[in-house]
C-alpha cells in the first residue's frame, strides 16, 4: 500500500526520485499516466492492468468513454525505476501536471500521485475544509 505524503526535486532531466519505502512495490515495472485533475499518477503494472480493464469496460460508442481511454492512455508511459530508485517524467506530463523543479508525491493506497505543490496544497485545504460534507455524501 502507498501512503504519506513526500516532497521531491526534480532534477533538470525530468527525474524524481520515488520515497524508498515504495520502490520494492515498483520494482517490477510502473505506468505514469495522466491523473484526473493536473497529476500524475504513478501505478505499479499490476494495479495498471486492473485499472486498464475497468477503463475497456465501458463502450467506446459513449463519448465519454472516448475521452477517458484518451485521457488516460495517450499519455502513460511504462517505466523502471533506475539505479538510484528514480524514475523520469517525460515532458508532456510535466508539462500537464505543471511540474517544474519540485514535486508532492502522495501515496493514495493503491498507487502515487505526484502533485505541483501550490495545487496539491490548494486541493489538500479544499479537501479538509469539506471532509465532513465529502464523508457525508459517500457514507450515507
Amino acid at each position: 500500500m502507498f501512503l504519506g505524503e513526500f516532497n521531491h526535486a526534480i532534477d533538470e532531466k525530468g527525474r524524481i526520485t520515488v520515497p524508498a519505502k515504495f520502490r520494492a512495490q515498483l520494482a517490477e515495472g510502473l505506468v505514469v499516466a495522466r491523473g484526473i485533475e493536473r497529476c500524475l499518477s504513478v501505478i505499479p503494472l499490476d494495479k495498471w492492468e486492473e485499472l486498464a480493464k475497468e477503463i475497456l469496460q465501458f463502450p467506446i460508442f459513449k463519448r465519454d468513454s472516448r475521452a477517458l481511454r484518451r485521457h488516460i492512455f495517450s499519455g502513460a508511459v511504462e517505466c523502471q525505476l533506475d539505479a538510484q530508485g528514480r524514475i523520469l517524467l517525460p515532458e508532456p506530463l510535466r508539462s500537464y501536471a505543471s511540474l517544474e523543479d519540485r514535486a508532492v508525491v502522495i501515496g493514495v493506497y493503491t498507487h502515487l500521485e505526484i502533485w505541483n505543490p501550490s495545487s496539491w496544497h490548494k486541493i489538500r485545504m479544499k479537501a479538509e475544509k469539506e471532509i465532513g460534507e465529502i464523508s457525508e455524501r459517500l457514507f450515507s
